[in-house]
């Protein structure tokens, strides 16, 4: 009976400290504020679309209930090239992504 009651206490702790690791995880990644940020855009392994110099990224919150949207937003300049280098004429836009639809990987630009 003790074992049981040991099991199921270890197994409802471990369940709970996963869920705060994934949680603090989420946390860190929907909203990044920075000095030169990057974010490349993925059509299965094709490079498609790089934003650069992107110093925050956030996400969405809805305007009557305060609750988190499923995309995050922000402001950089997007590379039409893709040379990884910000050209004269390359614009600083806006963007969207989403967290379900889109491939992406965002990083710190290590230049």
């Amino acid at each position: 009976m003790n074992k049981l009651i040991f099991t199921l206490a270890a197994a409802a702790f471990l369940a709970g400290c996963t869920q705060e690791s994934q949680n603090q995880f989420r946390r860190g990644i929907q909203n990044w504020t920075g000095t030169n940020g990057v974010l490349e855009i993925y059509a299965g392994d094709k490079l498609v679309k790089r934003f650069m110099k992107i110093d925050k990224i956030s996400t969405a919150y809805g305007t009557d209930d305060s609750s988190p949207r499923s995309y995050r937003y922000g402001y950089g300049v997007m590379d039409e090239n893709l040379n990884a280098i910000v050209d004269p004429g390359e614009k600083r836009v806006y963007f969207e992504i989403s967290d379900f639809a889109t491939n992406y990987i965002f990083f710190e630009s290590p230049r």
